[in-house]
């Protein structure tokens, strides 16, 4: 019988082993993959500060990333005395810097209750970067038009940077970013957190291109949904707020465009950039290849004094060395029905998942496919062994197509990431400072993503097919 254990956060089988005779976990090299970083901390508790670390940025985004890498964990000394760890990573948050005072406050507090009690705090990243002159590393959190500028003054000061996603809302600036990192030989990790999901690194390594469980996989569907929403913080205290002549300073018209950056064509792309190219992203990872057409449309449908679409529908067309493959995917603002997920569909099953794993987990067999070769991935524990059949109600007053075809049936995914979505991805990128690992999405990932993704607006504008040159993606 095998059993299920949890190692730094990742739930894996064990009790088993693969053809090569090696435990299955060290065979897929899961839980290394995502968590290396947490057992040297755990092997090493009185060293857990090693690296110093600065945040721009602590909006919505920010506050993710910053509770990704802290956790507060109580370990025993080896004298015996109790204490409460800060870092799962071994890192010092020395500053922070954002040009809100709100967000000031509510960055120091979280950071003082995570045991970094000497945060200073900035209002320009400028006076920051002449002060802070012992970082290690920034965490970029900013709005999508400042990324470059702000990635690029801090390694070209030395430091490593993560910038969270889309790279920019520029193609020419975020080429910028790619040739400072290579100028100054610094890490530059792009935000696409799906890379170092180890859920998604079995899904798409493994199972898909390494084990080819589902034959040629020639289409997929992507969709991330959401509800009608208001502008945020249109009620927020007058007296609270960045001032007109503070945010004219910065490059802000008015306080909505401040707090509702997304939205408008300055400050980023719209839901299809923001929400999009996570999974956008992922289609180009598992067809191997970048995009060569995108045809989209969508429009200012509810919301009318947005500059951007708020609801974007797209087709990408692929070639690789097995011939023609399709994406559909949509962002929908309008409604938040299916969330969000995606599908890969090949000849012998499907694979749906999700980075919340209830909207998706599962590998589904065509009722064609040999059962033996999911049958055996199952008893190596590279699939959940629990396969369910998908029944067919049948009332009498319903009558099937003839052209109908029945699906197979279902095989949980066999990983699960107890940690925030984004730990694995910050970690690769503190490993990769510490250890030398490679990047999961460097600069030059996180451009070609750029071109694909911001190209779907341009499309919209169009009404029409664009395809790419393959110089596009090329920096």
């Amino acid at each position: 019988m095998d059993s299920e254990k949890k190692t730094d956060g990742v739930t894996e089988r064990t009790g088993l082993v693969d053809s090569s005779g090696l435990p299955i976990g060290a065979v897929a090299g899961l839980a290394a993959l995502a968590t290396s970083g947490f057992v040297r901390a755990q092997e090493n508790p009185n060293k857990v500060d090693d690296l110093n670390v600065a945040m721009v940025g602590f909006g919505a985004q920010g506050q993710v990333l910053f509770e990704s890498c802290v956790n507060k964990v109580e370990y025993v000394t080896p004298g015996g005395m109790k204490r409460v760890r800060p870092s799962i990573m071994g890192l010092r948050f020395k500053a922070l810097c954002d040009i809100w005072s709100e967000k000031q406050k509510l960055g120091k507090g979280r950071m003082k209750v995570a045991g970094y009690k000497d945060v200073n705090v900035y209002e320009d990243y400028r006076e920051m970067l002449a002060k802070e002159t012992d970082l290690d590393a920034v965490i970029v959190a900013t709005p999508d038009w400042m990324h470059a500028e702000h990635a690029n003054a801090f390694m070209e000061a030395g430091k490593h940077v993560y910038c969270e996603k889309e790279m920019s809302n520029s193609l020419e600036k975020a080429k910028t970013m790619v040739l400072t990192a290579r100028k100054t030989g610094k890490l530059l990790q792009i935000g696409h957190q799906r890379r170092s999901n180890p859920r998604y690194i079995h899904a798409v390594k493994n199972l898909m291109l390494g084990e080819r469980l589902l034959g040629r996989v020639m289409n997929s569907y992507g969709q991330w949904n959401r509800a009608v929403m208001q502008d945020i913080d249109m009620d927020f205290p007058e007296d609270k707020r960045v001032t007109a002549e503070r945010l004219k300073a910065f490059g802000y018209e008015n306080w909505r465009q401040f707090r509702n950056w997304r939205w408008y064509k300055k400050y980023g792309g719209g839901p299809i950039v923001d929400l999009g190219s996570h999974q956008i992203d992922i289609f180009s990872w598992v067809y191997r290849t970048n995009p060569k057409s995108v045809t989209a449309a969508g429009g200012i449908d509810y919301y009318q004094d947005h500059e951007w679409y708020d609801n974007v529908m797209a087709m990408y067309e692929y070639e690789n060395d097995e011939g023609t493959a399709r994406a559909f995917y949509q962002t929908l603002t309008t409604t938040s029905h299916g969330q969000f997920t995606e599908n890969f569909r090949g000849e012998d099953g499907a694979i749906e998942i999700s980075e919340v794993p209830p909207n998706g987990n599962t590998a589904v067999r065509e009722a064609h496919a040999p059962v033996a070769k999911w049958s055996e991935l199952g008893r190596r524990g590279w699939l959940k062994t629990t396969a369910r059949t998908i029944s067919r109600t049948v009332t009498k007053n319903t009558q099937l197509d003839v052209n109908m075809t029945v699906e197979g049936d279902k095989w949980p995914l066999p990983i699960e990431l107890n940690l925030p979505a984004h730990t694995p991805h910050l970690q690769n990128f503190f490993d990769a400072i510490r250890l030398g690992k490679k990047l999961n999405c460097p600069a030059e990932v996180g451009y070609e993503t750029a071109v694909a993704v911001l190209k779907v607006n341009e499309a919209v504008a169009a009404g029409r097919t664009l395809h790419f040159a393959k110089e596009e993606f090329e920096v």
